[in-house]
């Protein structure tokens, strides 16, 4: 299956959290879509990311992940998740954050310097570090990863535009049922 890459699946304020939303409906095993699935996928998003990634001015160009490295990717992409989804819900899990370290000590020593799984492997350091965690959240919505970064800190989902307007739509929806009743 063939997806388009647009601004809306950029929406995690960071590459490596736009990775980790590759996967779509991941919390629905029977829906769950890996947009990673298809090499072609794959490579086009190293050309979207280019244009449409929050962190697109830390990096010219991002060649796409070389096919011996796609699985170390791929698993930088689960840990990544994994990590980050945990930290949000309960905070930092040691163990969680070992395993993200040891794939992303993998990535580094394999990945040419300027390629995707270079870049994400950056991002993940970057968001390790980031000096507000309480920023990173879960979409109430699609639960995807992203930054929240509103001056209040109170932004529920990763994108008004989309997530936020289904949110809306339904909540007004099921108030029209309920006057009708």
């Amino acid at each position: 299956m063939i997806f388009a890459w647009t601004a809306h699946r950029f929406s995690g304020g960071a590459l490596a959290l736009d990775v980790a939303n590759s996967v779509i409906l991941r919390h629905d095993i029977a829906r769950s879509i890996d947009r990673f699935a298809a090499d072609e996928q794959l490579a086009s998003f190293s050309l979207a990311a280019a244009e449409f990634c929050a962190e697109r001015a830390l990096f010219r160009e991002v060649l796409p992940v070389a096919p011996e490295d796609r699985l170390n990717f791929i698993a930088l992409r689960e840990a990544t998740d994994r990590y980050f989804r945990q930290r949000v819900l309960t905070g930092n899990d040691d163990r969680l954050l070992a395993d993200l370290l040891g794939k992303l000590a993998v990535t580094l020593r394999n990945a040419r310097p300027d390629g995707l799984d270079a870049a994400t492997a950056h991002s993940v350091l970057r968001l390790i570090a980031m000096p507000d965690p309480e920023r990173l959240k879960i979409c109430r919505n699609c639960g995807w990863l992203f930054i929240d970064r509103s001056k209040n800190k109170s932004r529920a989902w990763c994108d008004m535009g989309v997530c936020g307007n289904r949110a809306k739509a339904s909540r007004h929806y099921h108030r029209k049922k309920e006057d009708a009743t």
